[in-house]
């Protein structure tokens, strides 16, 4: 296992955890593997220890390279500060792919609560030509490959709603509520999504989740949906990992979030969703 940390900007404490497996040329071992980008939560004030390199450390013991971001937090989280930081990563790891051994277009962007609205704010805004004018973004550097998304912020309704002066500064109010919610802004450019949520999350509501994979359905983008019935927000792995109590049922996602990577990234022809699209609304 090879460690590596990036910095990408000193100023505001944005840097990139690296967890690589490493090549062995003299044995003819190793090989290119898919990778998965981590982006805690924490409200945009913090970067949460418990959805960092926890989680990643999963992924890598799954088979992939795995990163941690920790974005811009606080007073300078303004949209789309935290968005730029992920594009800069994303190029990055496609820049360094050959070396690190990475396949290029199998890279999944996690996130959790505030940090599933910046992942899922990179699966609707990667084009954005505010984005990739600020990230120096070129042909997709930034384009994620797969989503997945446990208990985020999608709306602006809920948690983002007294939030949204402070995330969208500068910004016409309806300007800023239009592109900090996620769910208005799903297109054929957005990539497949894994999404986990509790029924009893009291802090973002699980109606949050729902309204993505509404979004998805509509635009006839794929999707997993899970929605566990126990526990509250902010549950990382859901076992002693990352919590004094174990909820059986939630800590499966990590498991099933690795078995819809391997089907989302397999090669090969994949099924025609939008004539079953027209077939469900016929």
């Amino acid at each position: 296992m090879l460690f590596k940390k990036i910095d990408i900007d000193e100023n505001n404490n944005v840097y990139l955890n690296c967890y690589l497996h490493e090549k062995e040329p003299r044995w003819d071992y190793g090989f290119d593997r898919p990778a998965v980008v981590v982006c805690p939560g924490g409200g945009y004030n913090m970067c949460s220890p418990r959805e960092a390199d926890p989680i990643a450390l999963q992924y890598s013991a799954a088979g992939y390279n795995a990163f941690v971001l920790y974005y811009t937090v606080g007073e300078n989280a303004v949209f789309p500060k935290p968005l730029v930081d992920l594009s800069k990563a994303m190029k990055i790891i496609r820049e360094n792919a050959a070396e690190w051994g990475i396949i290029s277009n199998k890279i999944a962007v996690l996130g959790f609560s505030a940090g599933g609205h910046l992942a899922a704010s990179l699966g609707v805004h990667w084009n954005l030509p505010e984005v990739t004018q600020k990230s120096d973004c070129k042909n997709g550097e930034n384009q994620p490959n797969a989503l997945i998304l446990c208990y985020p912020v999608i709306t602006t309704r809920s948690w983002m709603a007294p939030h949204l002066g402070r995330l969208g500064a500068g910004r016409d109010p309806k300007e800023a509520e239009k592109l900090l919610d996620t769910s208005l802004n799903v297109g054929s450019h957005t990539p497949p999504t894994f999404l986990a949520h509790t029924f009893m999350d009291n802090a973002v509501s699980v109606e949050e989740s729902m309204d993505f994979a509404r979004a998805l359905d509509n635009n006839n983008i794929p999707f997993e949906l899970h929605i566990f019935p126990e526990g509250g927000h902010g549950l990382a792995t859901g076992d002693e990992q990352t919590l004094p109590t174990v909820f059986p049922s939630f800590k499966k996602w990590i498991e099933l979030s690795v078995l819809w990577l391997k089907e989302t990234f397999a090669d090969g022809e994949k099924p025609d969703r939008t004539k079953r699209a027209r077939q469900i609304k016929k």
